[in-house]
């Protein structure tokens, strides 16, 4: 299981894309908990996206788990509209 850090913003970004990544290449059955989440902006909604596409594209099967409030709100406010990330985040 990868679990997302409490912030997930531009300062942190580069170390989670880091982990993230190491942690797709060595497993075939990726489970992402969201639940310490508390804090996103602009570009950890974009690291999210970029690793959802990732994973699908390597054939990996992804299972999102808590679906942090804060993930949804932020995906709303920014008008993010793509079916691949939404099918984790229905209301």
């Amino acid at each position: 299981m990868f679990k997302l850090p409490a912030e997930l913003t531009i300062a942190q970004v580069e170390i989670c894309k880091s982990q993230f990544i190491e942690f797709i290449e060595e497993h075939d059955e990726i489970i992402i908990d969201d639940s310490e989440v508390n804090r996103i902006d602009t570009v950890g909604i974009q690291l999210l996206l970029t690793a959802v596409v990732y994973i699908a594209a390597q054939n990996k099967s992804l299972i999102w788990q808590n679906s942090s409030p804060i993930i949804q709100q932020s995906i709303k406010q920014l008008g993010i509209n793509d079916p691949i990330l939404n099918q984790y985040f229905n209301e």
